[in-house]
């Protein structure tokens, strides 16, 4: 399939992309706003989520009830989310209705009602998915470990805080619409059936004349080590670990990712076979690649129970250290067959191909063919995979632990054991 990026930078600083996938017949767009957690104000932490919930109540000449009724209308099937650095809104549709769909985001990010008579049934949904991290513990324990190991304004998660959510008004809100929703870091990326000239006229009739302000300085980004324990009365422990590894901007980023791979891709990884199949010390444990602010971890989790809490990180641990033995052909061919077929499943999507537009673009300000990315995989050996870890040990580890018994991280954990 032939694979062809399009283009287009507007003089407000907008960037629309494009990718033609022919063989469907829908279109899908991602459209990530800057105006992630990490602008949100010290006191006032979940504003992005909240003001993301309040723009999607009504704008332009719509009511919340009509803008959502005529979404439906054109069959459109929609989310929203909140990272870091951005608040995404993602639909996707038939083909024939995109233009249409444009124009309702369009007034969205510009000409929201924030009606304020609203405010406290936004702000009751924000709290339910507050509370719904007590449901998650693999969720609950990886944002109390953001928390910890990311300082502000990095560590703030999207569900915030109680005290935060109760100290936002609409005037609070409105502020940081004004100074966030803005065209300059905005990325809208369109994948599917679509006409490229006509696209590019209905963003610039549409968000063409979109102004904002310029984007606040953020500090560095200084990661904390060490460990942390939040106390949560239960039976049941849940670890979450992370450790330094090339971000998604890397050269050596497919080596690293390969070795996560090798971890915890499947139910024939590492992490599954060694630390519950074999010892049944976990009912839930697998590993992912982080990135953030041009820094990389591996991200590891690890529920279990108590008593054998100890036990489980001094295993999790090992099998991260294993990888120093090398890797197997067995390994390695699972993981290539895997990420490839990533690749083949999302040519079935077009909203998971916008997705991956948008995030490409965001981090490396350009998007890598499929070609590309799987010469970089079939490029992978072990001889190499093991040169990279043996260059790049685990180190600078963080640990969160949330439980009724805090666990530390051992001493000489920087350094495999013999």
């Amino acid at each position: 399939m032939n694979q062809h990026l399009l283009q287009r930078q507007f003089d407000n600083g907008l960037v629309l992309l494009g990718e033609h996938m022919p063989w469907l017949r829908s279109s899908a767009f991602t459209f990530l706003v800057p105006a992630g957690t990490c602008y949100e104000h010290n006191d006032l932490d979940v504003l992005a989520g909240l003001t993301s919930e309040m723009v999607q109540r009504g704008c332009g000449e719509l009511d919340s009830r009509s803008f959502w009724e005529r979404l439906d209308a054109l069959g459109v099937e929609r989310s929203s989310s909140i990272t870091t650095s951005h608040s995404g809104f993602s639909c996707a549709m038939p083909s024939s209705v995109l233009t249409q769909v444009l124009s309702l985001y369009a007034d969205l990010v510009q000409r929201p009602h924030l009606p304020e008579s609203q405010l406290n049934d936004a702000r009751q949904l924000c709290l339910q998915d507050l509370r719904a991290l007590d449901d998650e513990p693999s969720h609950r324990c990886f944002s109390e470990l953001k928390r910890f190991r990311y300082p502000l304004p990095y560590g703030r998660i999207s569900q915030g805080t109680k005290q935060g959510l109760v100290g936002i008004d609409s005037d609070a809100v409105r502020a940081f619409f004004q100074q966030n929703y803005r065209p300059k870091g905005s990325i809208l990326a369109v994948a599917g059936r679509f006409d490229w000239e006509q696209l590019c006229a209905t963003v610039e009739q549409v968000l063409g004349g979109w102004q904002g302000n310029e984007a606040p300085m953020l500090p560095a980004l200084s990661p904390i080590y060490g460990s942390r324990h939040v106390d949560h009365s239960s039976s049941q422990t849940h670890l979450a670990l992370a450790y330094d590894c090339a971000s998604y901007e890397s050269p050596e980023y497919y080596q690293a990712r390969a070795l996560v791979g090798v971890l915890s891709d499947g139910m024939s990884s590492r992490l599954f076979s060694e630390v519950r199949e074999k010892r049944g010390l976990v009912y839930s444990v697998f590993a992912t690649c982080f990135s953030l602010a041009g820094q990389g971890s591996v991200l590891c989790y690890a529920g279990t129970t108590n008593n054998r809490a100890e036990e489980t990180l001094q295993v999790l641990l090992d099998t991260v250290h294993s990888l120093r033995f090398g890797i197997n052909d067995d390994e390695l061919s699972r993981l290539k067959y895997r990420i490839k077929s990533s690749l083949v499943f999302e040519q079935e999507s077009s909203a998971a191909r916008s997705s991956q537009i948008a995030s490409d673009w965001f981090y490396l300000g350009r998007v890598p063919s499929r070609e590309e990315v799987c010469q970089k995989v079939d490029a992978l050996t072990r001889e190499g995979l093991l040169e990279h870890f043996e260059k790049n040990l685990p180190k600078n580890f963080s640990l969160v632990t949330v439980g009724s018994q805090p666990l530390e991280l051992p001493r000489g954990i920087d350094y495999p054991q013999n």
